[in-house]
C-alpha cells in the first residue's frame, strides 16, 4: 500500500533529508514550513500520515492533534521532538498522536514508525470500504455534506454501542430509514427491528401495544397478547413521533428504561427485555418541556446521542444521488428501465424548495417515472410545479 506523508518543519535541510529518505522508500511526501499550510494541504486530503515538527514559526504543532481528530479520516501522526520534550511528547501520544521522535532522527526508527503508522492506515482504508459497501446496501444517502458524515459516523458508534438516539428533524427527511440503518449497522442487524408510530395509536391503547396484555385486563383481552417492547427483545424498538406520547406513558416507558423490564397491563410478573431503544421527533421537544408536555429525564435518557437530520433545501448536492437511489428502487418495483435524468430536469429539481423534503422527492420521480415512455427522465414528466420554477 503506499500512502502520502505530510512532512511539517520549518527548518528546510530536515525536509529535503527526512524527504528525500522516504521518497526512496516509496512514499509520496509533501511539504509544509508552518502550520498555514499544513492544513490547507489536510483540509484537500493530501495526508495519509503527517511527520510533525513540535515548534513551527507560526504555532505549536501538537495544536493540530485536536484538528485532526476530529477529522473522518484521522492521519496518524508522528512528532518530531528536542531533547527535553519528552513531558510534551507523552502528553501529545494521551491526546492521540501516534509516536513521537527525538531529534536528530534515527532514519531506522522512522522507518519502524512509518509502517506502523501504515498499518492503521490501511485497516482505516478498509474500515471505510466496507461502511460505504455497508451504507449501499442500507439505501441511505449520506452525501457529501461534513455535517451527514459526522452524524452517520455517530449513528455508527451508537449502533455499535447499543445507546439510545434521537432522531429528530422535519416531516420527509428520513428519520425512519436512518433507524433502520442503525438497526444494520450493529450487532443487533439479524435481530427484530420493531416501529411504532406514537401518532398513530389511540393514547389508550399505546400501553397495551408497547407492554402487551394478560387475559382478562380489559374487556375484549381474551388471551394474552406480548407487547411490541417484548417482541424487539435483543432487538431494537422505535419509537416515531415520541412527542405525542402522553405523560403518563413517558413516565411508564422512562421505568421499562431504566429498569430493562416491566409489566403486562393486567399483569403481576415482571418481563426482562435487552432492546435498544430509538426515537424520532419532527417536534422541538426541549420546547415542549418548558411547557411541560415532554418529560425532561425521559428527554435526557433518549438523547445518549442525538441526530439531527438536516432538511433537503439544506442537501442540494445531494439530490443526484437521491434522484438514481429512487430510479433504481421503482424501476424494480414498477418493471421498468429508466436509467437517465436530462440536465435540465435535474436542475429543475434543485431549485424546488423541497417542503416535503425527501418525501416529496421521492413522490416526483415515482410520478415522472410512471409518464415517462423513454429511457431518460426529461422536464416534461415532471409535474408542473417543477416546470415553472
Amino acid at each position: 500500500m503506499t500512502a502520502t506523508i505530510l512532512l511539517v518543519d520549518d527548518e528546510e535541510n530536515a525536509r529535503k533529508n527526512i524527504g528525500a529518505f522516504l521518497e526512496k522508500r516509496g512514499y509520496e511526501v509533501t511539504n509544509a514550513p508552518d502550520l498555514t499550510q499544513a492544513r490547507t494541504v489536510i483540509s484537500q486530503g493530501g495526508a495519509d500520515i503527517i511527520l510533525l515538527d513540535v515548534q513551527l514559526p507560526d504555532g505549536y504543532g501538537p495544536e493540530l492533534l485536536d484538528e485532526t481528530a476530529l477529522l473522518h479520516f484521522q492521519p496518524p501522526v508522528i512528532l518530531i521532538t528536542a531533547f527535553g520534550e519528552i513531558d510534551m511528547a507523552v502528553d501529545a501520544m494521551k491526546r492521540g498522536a501516534h509516536d513521537f521522535l527525538q531529534k536528530p532522527i534515527e532514519f531506522s526508527r522512522l522507518e519502524q514508525s512509518i509502517l506502523r503508522a501504515k498499518e492503521i492506515v490501511a485497516m482505516r482504508r478498509e474500515l471505510n470500504h466496507l461502511r460505504d459497501e455497508q451504507r449501499q446496501q442500507l439505501n441511505f444517502i449520506v452525501g457529501k455534506s461534513p455535517i451527514m458524515i459526522n452524524m452517520i459516523s455517530q449513528a455508527q458508534r451508537a449502533a455499535m454501542a447499543s445507546v439510545s438516539v434521537l432522531i429528530t428533524g422535519e416531516t420527509g427527511t428520513g428519520k425512519e430509514v436512518l433507524a433502520r440503518a442503525i438497526h444494520q449497522m450493529g450487532p443487533r442487524s439479524k435481530k427484530p427491528f420493531i416501529a411504532i408510530n406514537c401518532a398513530a395509536i389511540q393514547n389508550t391503547m399505546l400501553e397495551s401495544e408497547l407492554f402487551g396484555y394478560e387475559a382478562g385486563a380489559f374487556t375484549g383481552a381474551v388471551k394474552r397478547k406480548n407487547g411490541l417492547m417484548e417482541v424487539a427483545d435483543e432487538g431494537i424498538l422505535f419509537l416515531d413521533e415520541i412527542s405525542s406520547m402522553p405523560l403518563d406513558m413517558q413516565a411508564k416507558l422512562l421505568r421499562a428504561l431504566e429498569e430493562r423490564s416491566f409489566r403486562r397491563v393486567g399483569g403481576t410478573n415482571m418481563i426482562k427485555v435487552d432492546v435498544q431503544l430509538l426515537a424520532a421527533s419532527n417536534r422541538d421537544l426541549e420546547q415542549l418541556m418548558k411547557t411541560g408536555n415532554f418529560r425532561e429525564d425521559l428527554y435526557y435518557r433518549l438523547k445518549v446521542v442525538d441526530l439531527n437530520l438536516p432538511p433537503l433545501r439544506e442537501r442540494i448536492d445531494d439530490i443526484p444521488e437521491f434522484v438514481g437511489l429512487f430510479i433504481r428502487e421503482n424501476n424494480i418495483r414498477m418493471g421498468l428501465n429508466i436509467t437517465n435524468i436530462t440536465p435540465r430536469a435535474l436542475s429543475a429539481l434543485t431549485r424546488h424548495p423541497w417542503p416535503g423534503n425527501i418525501r416529496e422527492l421521492r413522490n416526483a420521480i415515482e410520478r415522472a417515472m410512471l409518464f415517462c415512455d423513454e429511457a431518460t427522465i426529461d422536464i416534461q414528466h415532471l409535474s408542473n410545479e417543477f416546470r415553472s420554477t
